[in-house]
């Protein structure tokens, strides 16, 4: 069970990069960031046409990662929407994206 918990912590280690931050001392602290934390912010800049937000969050994890934490939240905002709209997701999904119902 240990070497399953050691893989996983291997592979997800991997998905993430540090990304360095500015104190207000002007020196440099290493902080790691979280692919899920990376991919909402990165949702959130794109949302408010922020660029520099965008760039900024895209830098901290990998391509691969930051795809994987933005199709997970697009697949959670699509099921908490249609729990709330009382419809399916895909009828969600298809109206977030104009499209016809099916």
């Amino acid at each position: 069970m240990i070497r399953v918990f050691d893989m996983i912590r291997k592979y997800t280690g991997r998905l993430r990069t540090t990304a360095v931050r500015e104190q207000s001392a002007g020196t440099r602290e290493k902080r790691a960031h979280n692919l899920f934390e990376a991919a909402a912010v990165y949702v959130a800049a794109r949302a408010e046409d922020d660029q520099d937000g965008i760039e900024e969050a895209a830098a901290w994890v990998s391509p691969e990662a930051l795809s994987f934490g933005v199709s997970e939240l697009a697949c959670r905002a699509v099921v908490a929407l249609a729990r709330e709209r009382d419809e399916s997701p895909g009828a969600v999904a298809r109206d977030l994206l104009g499209l016809p119902a099916a």
